[in-house]
C-alpha cells in the first residue's frame, strides 16, 4: 500500500510560517475559550444540580461535548506541537520538510481516539461509535467551535434562569409572606375567606415552580428567534408572571379589608342615619294616610309598609363583625347594606309621596282657584254675583272633608270658565249685566 503524496501544492517555507503562526494563535485563543468555560459559574452549578426534564438531558449531552472538546483540543495541541517540531529541524527546510510539514497542516493528519461515554452506554453526540476519527487541523478546529458553541449556548442559558429567577421567585416569596401575615391580622384565613384560600394556591404554585426552575432551568428559557449567539434569549417569566398579578390581586383585596377597618365605624354611623331616615320617613307616610283616608274622599291611597327588620339584623351583625375584629366578613356585608340602605330611603320617599298625593292635588285645585279669583278681583270683577256663587261652590268643595277631589276638580273648572267668560265679554255687555 504505497503512502499517499500531500494534498494539493506543496507549501513553501513561508506559507508553512504563517500556517503555524495563524495556527499557534487559534490554540491559544481556543485553549483561553475551554478554560472560562470549564470556569463557568454556571458549569459549575450544573455539575453539582440535581437536574431533571429537557436540563437533565441537554446537560448530558454537553458534558459529552466538553469531554470531547477537551480530546480534540488534545489532538490539536499534539498536532500542532509535531508540525513545529518538523519545522524546527532546519533553518531552511527541504523539499521533503515541506512535504511532510504540507501533509501535517492541510492533509488530514490529526487521528482522534473515540470517547468512551461516562453515562453508562448512553449514544456518542457525534452519531454511532467509530475506532478513531480522521481530520485536517482546519477541519478539526470548526468541530471544536461547534461543540463549544452549543455546549456554551445551554450554560449560559441555564446560568441567566438561574440568575433572574430564582431571585425575583424568593422576593415574590417574601412578599408573599408579608401579605399572608397581614391577612392574618384582619381575619383573612384559608378555608374562612377566598383570599384566604388564594394566598395558599400562590404559596404552593411559588414552591413549585422554584423547585423546577432550580432542576430544569432550560424549561424556562425562550430562544430568542434568528438569534445564533450563544445565549441568546431570555428566561420565560410566564408562570411567576401569572402568579405575581395573582398576589397583586389578594394584596388589594385586603387592603379593601384594611380600609373596611380603618373606616368601619363611621359607615355603620351613615348606615344607621340612613336606616333612621328611612323609618322616619315611613312614619310620616303613615301619619300622612291617615290624614288623607280622612279628609279626600273617593281616593285610592296606597298601603304603607313597616320598617324591614332584616336590614336591622343586619346592621346589628355588621355592629358585631366590628366588635369581634371579623373584617372579612364586614367588608362585603357593609357593601350590601349600603346600597339597600339606600334603596330602603328611596321606597320610603316613594311612599309618602305616593301617599300624600290626593293632599297634593286638593292643594295644586286650592292654588288654581284662589290665583283665578285674584285676577278677577284685580279686573274689577270681585262683586259679581255669578263668579262668587261658583268661588263659594268650589271653595265648599276644597275646603270640607271629606273632599271628593273629582268633584272640586269639576267645580275649580266651572269657575274658571265662569271667569273667562266674564273677562272675555265686550265692555257694554259687562255694564248690563
Amino acid at each position: 500500500m504505497g503512502v499517499a503524496g500531500p494534498p494539493g501544492p506543496v507549501m513553501d517555507r513561508d506559507e508553512v510560517d504563517r500556517a503555524l503562526a495563524r495556527l499557534g494563535a487559534e490554540h491559544e485563543a481556543i485553549e483561553t475559550s475551554l478554560l472560562a468555560l470549564q470556569d463557568h459559574a454556571g458549569r459549575r452549578l450544573l455539575e453539582g444540580a440535581q437536574l431533571t426534564g429537557t436540563t437533565r438531558e441537554r446537560w448530558s449531552s454537553a458534558e459529552q461535548a466538553i469531554t470531547l472538546l477537551w480530546t480534540y483540543f488534545d489532538a490539536y495541541a499534539a498536532a500542532l506541537r509535531t508540525a513545529r517540531e518538523v519545522r524546527s529541524r532546519r533553518r531552511w527546510p527541504g523539499r521533503d520538510d515541506l512535504v511532510e510539514l504540507t501533509d501535517l497542516l492541510r492533509g488530514e493528519s490529526v487521528t482522534v481516539a473515540p470517547v468512551t461515554s461516562t453515562g453508562g452506554g448512553s449514544p456518542s453526540i457525534t452519531g454511532p461509535a467509530k475506532l478513531s476519527e480522521r481530520f485536517t487541523l482546519a477541519a478539526l478546529v470548526e468541530r471544536m467551535n461547534e461543540l463549544y458553541a452549543s455546549s456554551l449556548d445551554m450554560v449560559v442559558a441555564a446560568d441567566v434562569v438561574w440568575s433572574a429567577l430564582p431571585a425575583r421567585i424568593d422576593l415574590l416569596a417574601a412578599e408573599l409572606g408579608r401579605t399572608r401575615q397581614l391577612a392574618h391580622s384582619v381575619g383573612v384565613r384559608p378555608g374562612e375567606h377566598p383570599a384566604g384560600d388564594d394566598l395558599e394556591q400562590i404559596t404552593g404554585a411559588l414552591t413549585r415552580l422554584r423547585e423546577q426552575v432550580v432542576s430544569d432551568p432550560l424549561a424556562y428559557w425562550q430562544r430568542a428567534h434568528g438569534s445564533s449567539a450563544p445565549g441568546g434569549g431570555r428566561p420565560d417569566t410566564t408562570a411567576y408572571d401569572r402568579e405575581a398579578r395573582a398576589l397583586e390581586d389578594v394584596r388589594r383585596e385586603i387592603e379593601a379589608v384594611l380600609t373596611v377597618r380603618q373606616d368601619a365605624e363611621a359607615r355603620l354611623g351613615r348606615l344607621r342615619d340612613v336606616l333612621s331616615r328611612a323609618d322616619r320617613t315611613l312614619a310620616e307616610a303613615r301619619s300622612a294616610r291617615g290624614e288623607v283616608l280622612a279628609k279626600i274622599a273617593a281616593s285610592e291611597v296606597p298601603a304603607v309598609s313597616g320598617p324591614p327588620t332584616a336590614l336591622q339584623e343586619q346592621l346589628a351583625a355588621a355592629a358585631d363583625y366590628r366588635r369581634h375584629g371579623q373584617w372579612h366578613r364586614l367588608s362585603p356585608l357593609l357593601e350590601s347594606l349600603e346600597s339597600k340602605a339606600e334603596d330602603e330611603l328611596l321606597r320610603a320617599r316613594e311612599s309618602l309621596t305616593a301617599v300624600t298625593a290626593p293632599l297634593a292635588v286638593r292643594a295644586e285645585l286650592r292654588g288654581r282657584l284662589d290665583a283665578y279669583k285674584a285676577k278677577v278681583a284685580r279686573l274689577g270683577f270681585a262683586e259679581d254675583p255669578f263668579l262668587v256663587e261658583r268661588y263659594d261652590a268650589a271653595r265648599r268643595m276644597l275646603w270640607s272633608a271629606p273632599c271628593d277631589l273629582r268633584v272640586a276638580e269639576e267645580a275649580v273648572l266651572r269657575y274658571q270658565r265662569a271667569a273667562a267668560d266674564v273677562l272675555a265679554a265686550p265692555t257694554e255687555q259687562r255694564g248690563e249685566s
